[in-house]
């Protein structure tokens, strides 16, 4: 006769590491976190106007080896364009202030021909001045966008892509208010220079940053052109 035995049998448990598992979610966020900004703003750089310019022609003259771009130390102004030094202005002004209404940016201060980006904005000495024909090249520091403080150098050009075409900027130059619409927008490769040539049919100011904010891969150039005074843009 057969004999049947009853085995009770045992759920299997499937443990999961609590620790290693939190890291690694966490880790995700974090990087979901900083990355995201970052792809914003190159889906944003698809509605202007200009994405990439040619490099000027003897560009290979003034690149950076990509290798060492993590070693430059881009709060310096002297750094951006080492083969294109920074000429001396001629002018008895030294500093003259900017504000971006649409920003939260007022009155920041702009130095002429200075080199440390974590004290001030940088007027890039050799380029016009404010108020006059040519196109005065003013160059600010940015991080990712999450960061930005309007009064802090560090993170006070990290919003600029978000500016358009109709936008106002002012300028406070040797106590004269200007008004200045921005005209156009471009991204370059980091050793593009053309953005520093003049043009004197007006006045134009162009501010220079890192793009996307929190890296070092490109160049924005905001280009605005003197408006008369009139209703403000928002």
């Amino acid at each position: 006769m057969t004999r049947y035995r009853y085995v009770k049998s045992h759920p299997v448990v499937v443990t999961v590491p609590i620790i290693p598992t939190t890291l690694i979610i966490f880790g995700c966020l974090i990087l979901a976190w900083v990355s995201w900004p970052i792809l914003n703003q190159l889906v944003y750089a698809q509605t202007f106007g200009e994405i990439v310019t040619p490099i000027v022609e003897n560009s290979e003259n003034q690149s950076i080896d990509k290798g060492e771009v993590a070693d430059v130390d881009y709060t310096k102004a002297s750094n951006w364009f080492p083969n294109f030094p920074a000429k001396k202005t001629e002018s008895e002004i030294t500093n003259y202030f900017l504000s971006i209404p649409k920003l939260g940016i007022v009155n920041a201060t702009v130095i002429i021909g200075a080199d440390d980006l974590s004290k001030s904005l940088i007027h890039y000495g050799g380029t016009g001045l404010p108020g006059k024909p040519g196109k005065a090249v003013i160059f600010g520091h940015s991080i990712l966008p999450q960061f930005f403080d309007p009064q802090n150098y560090m993170s006070i050009f990290s919003l600029n892509y978000q500016l358009k075409e109709g936008d106002d900027i002012f300028i406070r130059f040797d106590g004269v208010d200007y008004r200045y619409k921005v005209t156009s927008r471009k991204i370059t490769d980091p050793d593009d220079v053309s953005g520093l040539e003049q043009r004197f049919d007006d006045s134009y100011i162009t501010l220079v940053t890192c793009f996307p904010s929190g890296t070092y891969l490109k160049r924005l150039w905001l280009t605005a052109k003197l408006a008369p005074f009139g209703k403000i843009s928002k």
